[in-house]
């Protein structure tokens, strides 16, 4: 019965899921002692939102990585690369007569190239070496992270809260409304590219008919080097972001990333067989894994019981997924 009401529901099914996610956080939410919902509250939903920015941001990528046909597990390493690159030439690198917010600027373009050359890297050897792009991201997820850790000497890179490069870095950064701002941008920015241009069409028919689409003569190869890509380039934006938020540069950090980015984007509604999904649903794929997280937050749910109910979500959204198009 209720797989039937999903499927007639259609592309809004993910709104009422989100609608009664959010009716059911509101009503086992804490109260403040004036007898507030805390969780309805402005500063507490802004800070939920907030809290996934860096998780929707790399999600908007790795939907067109799933549309593609394609899988990302290294964003979660590439994203602690980025906070370590950024760090790095905050904290080590004084370069005399420069503008503090032009030092802040290369530091966070260096690591945001960077991570992009990552996603390069994994679009060109699964593109070139016929290897299943899992594997491909599999080893990368752990040889970035290695690096990371070795060009910090396994060590955090504490950027502090002063008046040099790296708290300014901290203070621009770390803004929720600034954060919001580049999410809510980005958002309209890669649903105008996929919706309204012709690479965006691409990337559905690779993901679609792999094939098919080789055989039309879809440029297939560059559909594969963009999508990683991107999905470098996001993940590097989401490391910057995060350690201006901690303000730290840290190696360790993004760990399980992708586990979050991944449940954003099949609960949004993309099909990991490829082909199917849009950047709509994923925005609302994060805003539910956003009310989940923030409410189990506030209920003081245990985060390793947090991470279970995570890979549950994921389970259960691919089965749905499955059910539906059996059905």
């Amino acid at each position: 019965m209720l797989p039937r009401i999903f499927k007639r529901l259609g592309p809004g099914r993910n709104g009422l899921v989100l609608l009664v996610i959010f009716v059911l956080a509101a009503l086992v939410s804490p109260r403040s002692q004036r007898g507030d919902i805390i969780f309805l509250s402005l500063g507490n939903l802004t800070d939920a939102l907030r809290a996934i920015t860096p998780v929707g941001i790399t999600s908007l990528a790795m939907t067109w990585v799933v549309l593609s046909a394609g899988i990302d597990l290294s964003v979660g390493s590439v994203a602690a690369l980025s906070g370590v690159v950024a760090g790095r030439l905050l904290v080590h690198w004084h370069p005399e007569g420069m503008p503090m917010s032009l030092h802040v600027a290369l530091a966070v373009t260096v690591a945001v190239l960077a991570c992009t050359g990552v996603g390069l890297m994994n679009g060109a050897l699964t593109a070139s070496l016929s290897i299943q792009p899992f594997v491909i991201t599999l080893a990368s997820m752990i040889g970035v992270r290695g690096f990371a850790l070795w060009l910090c000497n396994n060590e955090r890179i504490g950027l502090g809260v002063g008046t040099d490069a790296a708290g300014l870095f901290g203070e621009w950064f770390s803004n929720k409304w600034v954060m919001l701002g580049i999410y809510a941008l980005l958002g309209l920015a890669f649903l105008i590219l996929l919706n309204r241009t012709v690479f965006g069409r691409y990337v559905r028919a690779v993901g679609d008919n792999f094939g098919a689409a080789r055989l039309a003569g879809l440029p297939v190869l560059r559909v594969q080097l963009g999508v990683y890509a991107l999905s470098g380039l996001m993940a590097g934006v989401a490391g910057v972001l995060l350690a201006a938020r901690t303000t730290t540069g840290d190696p360790n950090g993004g760990v399980a990333m992708e586990l979050d980015v991944i449940a954003v984007v099949v609960i949004g509604g993309a099909s990991l067989a490829g082909g199917r999904g849009g950047i709509l649903g994923t925005l609302n794929g994060a805003m539910i894994v956003g009310v989940v997280t923030n409410i189990l937050g506030l209920r003081n749910v245990d985060f390793n019981l947090q991470l279970v109910l995570k890979a549950a979500i994921i389970v259960l959204a691919v089965a749905l997924q499955r059910r539906k198009l059996r059905a």
